[in-house]
């Protein structure tokens, strides 16, 4: 009867630590690993998508919603050379690109001119490249692949897209 207790008590504390410890910083890098897989495949659902303010997963009957980083903005862009599609909010479960599994040259500054971004990153398995910025600026963004470059401009407001499908390597 002992043991049973002790466990009941332990479990419990488990419990009350694991509800102390879910702070903010826990919620976004928690959001950004769940993007991260469904955009990787690691999740599945039958449909999840990005805007702005959050992160809506649906499964079934189930409808669940995330809420977005408050400073930072999520931006998933496919560079093309031929084919494209329109997107505005980045369905992590539909939406592909034509370069799959692609290396690209990403370099990004703000309007100031201070360099935010500035690697080279693979495709995923959609053709996308999956960024996360600082909110509410404006960017120069710099996209370089097999000696084709696009250049555009991305705005992490309110309203912006989180999917840019505009890119067009030339």
């Amino acid at each position: 009867m002992k043991i049973k207790s002790v466990l009941f008590i332990i479990i419990a504390f488990l419990f009350v630590l694991v509800g102390c410890t879910n702070d903010t910083e826990q919620s976004k890098e928690d959001i950004k690993s769940m993007i991260q897989d469904y955009s990787t495949d690691q999740l599945t659902a039958s449909s999840a998508s990005v805007n702005a303010n959050q992160l809506t997963v649906e499964d079934e009957d189930k409808v669940d919603i995330y809420p977005m980083p408050e400073d930072e903005f999520f931006v998933s862009i496919a560079p093309y050379i031929n084919e494209t599609h329109p997107c505005t909010f980045h369905s992590l479960t539909g939406c592909q690109g034509e370069l799959v599994k692609k290396p690209f040259d990403i370099y990004i500054e703000d309007m100031d001119g201070n360099v935010v971004f500035d690697d080279t990153v693979e495709s995923f398995d959609n053709g996308f490249v999956d960024l996360w910025l600082p909110r509410d600026q404006e960017f120069n963004a710099t996209i370089t692949y097999d000696n084709k470059q696009a250049t555009s401009t991305i705005s992490t407001f309110e309203n912006d897209p989180t999917c840019i499908t505009t890119m067009r390597l030339m």
